[in-house]
């Protein structure tokens, strides 16, 4: 069984984060990936979704606006659309 991959970093604001993993694509090219949930509480269990309601995307927003400033922040190459 492959070991979990661990984040490189991860931003929380409330149940929201995003988690940033570092990927390797060969020919010492690195890059790096964000991952956006929400955890919350069921049956006991902490459990985690990607869907968000309307109340939780401020929290998106911001969490995502520290990875962006994070990964900028490591020269990653990016590509503005």
């Amino acid at each position: 069984m492959a070991e979990k991959k661990k984040p490189e970093r991860i931003y929380r604001v409330g149940d929201v984060s995003a988690s940033i993993f570092v990927q390797e694509a060969g020919n010492d090219r690195v890059f790096r990936t964000v991952s956006l949930q929400k955890s919350y509480m069921a049956d006991g269990e902490r459990q985690y979704t990607s869907s968000l309601s309307m109340a939780e995307l401020p929290a998106a927003i911001e969490v995502l606006r520290m990875a962006l400033s994070y990964v900028a922040d490591e020269k990653e190459e990016a590509v503005v659309v």
